[in-house]
């Protein structure tokens, strides 16, 4: 007999006894070396961008933190939890959301990167998501208590959007979404104060704007140029875009390769595509040095099809928690997306070349994110607020959500502490970047924009 929401509600209270909600975010293990956490991930990567990857990351602590996933999951893995797992992130901090095209082209705001999805406590990403807020606010010169109330609206969104969730149907679950018109017709519902509506929808319809520039035609007429001897090519730009000496040969296959995992529509449309050519392309902080391809594919008119192939590895979840249940990492990240996104790209699938495990996507398909530098201190706010929901509403796939709302209550106890553990780590971030910049200057670390 299955349970009532009632029922699940108060077996989420009495997970409180396991792990009091002022607790959520103490017990950190932080007596690590973060350089050599970091070092570690280096022995799969591609050596020569290595010294690009501590160039990005050492720029601020706040690009230091987005490539810190690897650091984050060792210092959560002995806090304490309620003891619900979720499909979680891995990596949700606040600039992995932002706006794609669903398969309908409405432009859907939710999470888009999966590279370290896995099985795990859905209080670890809360805290990622949460902390990043913390530290972006200090980078923007917001002051302590502005980073403190913007990591705490994150977390109160997210219960606040789980207790919502645990009075829905499933069903209504599945099929929820955020679009770009939602969010405008939420600022216009929420502002009261005219010149707060106004700076909202300027700072949404431009992202929108941005994002809906941002096709596969027009990455195509930038990135795509007929050779001297009459083919259609992809224009180097190193150091960001090159041919490789070696690149696998079989790469340029990936299109008969990976159409299989792909759904039978899908595997049928790509059946009428060829790769001619392929570039090496340099993404993210920390993502720089795995192996990232772009594919140039045409049909038989002569019409273009982009594709990324980007490398996949295990998650930097899976040695805190259980082992996947994939074992092609490329299956891993692309189950995870199509489980926690509203709408997922069509043509995700993946394949593998050398040993090496890839997922498949689509190259900029109107995808587009809120530059962070630009927000005021109640942008700030009203941005963590919609991340925060998005992030419960993504977890409540694949939970029952009234388990986590019962847990989490209606009281601010949970809001509080995430507040009070994201300065905490927002200062802990703060010496492991400086411990990298201490590396790179000693020599322990090469650094190169080159």
């Amino acid at each position: 007999m299955h349970a009532t929401t009632a029922e699940l509600i108060d077996a989420g209270r009495a997970l409180r006894a396991r792990a009091a909600r002022s607790a959520i975010g103490t017990g950190l293990d932080v007596d690590r070396d973060p350089v050599a956490i970091l070092e570690a991930q280096n022995t799969t990567r591609l050596a020569g961008l290595v010294p690009l990857r501590w160039s990005r990351m050492a720029v601020s602590p706040f690009t230091f933190y987005r490539g810190a996933a690897a650091v984050m999951a060792h210092d959560l893995a002995p806090t304490p939890v309620s003891g619900v797992r979720v499909q979680a992130c891995g990596d949700a901090h606040l600039s992995n959301f932002g706006l794609y095209a669903s398969p309908e082209r409405s432009l859907v705001f939710d999470l888009n990167d999966f590279d370290e999805t896995h099985p795990a406590p859905w209080e670890w990403d809360v805290e990622r998501l949460a902390a990043s807020f913390a530290v972006a606010s200090r980078q923007n010169g917001f002051g302590e208590a502005c980073a403190h109330d913007t990591a705490a609206a994150a977390a109160r969104a997210y219960r606040e959007t789980m207790l919502r969730a645990a009075g829905r149907s499933a069903r209504d679950l599945f099929h929820d979404m955020v679009t770009i018109d939602d969010l405008l017709t939420r600022n216009q519902e929420t502002a009261a104060d005219s010149k707060v509506r106004r700076r909202r929808a300027h700072e949404l319809e431009r992202t929108a704007t941005k994002a809906r520039r941002r096709t596969a035609d027009q990455a195509f007429a930038k990135l795509a140029a007929t050779g001297a001897d009459g083919e259609l090519r992809i224009v180097q730009q190193p150091p960001l875009m090159f041919r490789p000496d070696r690149a696998p040969a079989d790469l340029l296959e990936v299109p008969e390769h990976y159409r299989s995992s792909a759904s039978p529509d899908v595997e049928s449309l790509l059946h009428r595509y060829h790769a001619v050519d392929l570039a090496l392309r340099v993404v993210g902080v920390g993502s720089v040095g795995t192996r990232c391809f772009i594919l140039l594919c045409l049909d038989s008119t002569g019409s273009p099809l982009l594709l990324q192939a980007k490398e996949a590895t295990t998650s930097v979840l899976e040695p805190w928690t259980t082992a996947s249940r994939y074992t092609h990492m490329g299956q891993r990240v692309v189950a995870g997306q199509r489980i926690m996104q509203a709408a997922s790209d069509p043509l995700l699938g993946w394949t593998e070349s050398e040993g090496r495990h890839y997922y498949v996507r689509q190259f900029r398909d109107m995808k587009g994110s809120f530059e962070i530098e630009r927000l005021s201190r109640s942008l700030l706010v009203d941005y963590a607020i919609i991340c925060g929901g998005v992030l419960a509403r993504a977890h409540a796939q694949s939970c029952e959500p009234a388990v986590v709302a019962g847990y989490l209550g209606r009281g601010t106890a949970f809001d509080d502490a995430i507040g009070r553990f994201s300065l905490a780590y927002a200062d802990q971030n703060d010496r492991d970047h400086a411990a990298l910049l201490d590396a790179i200057a000693s020599g322990r670390l090469e650094a190169s924009e080159d």
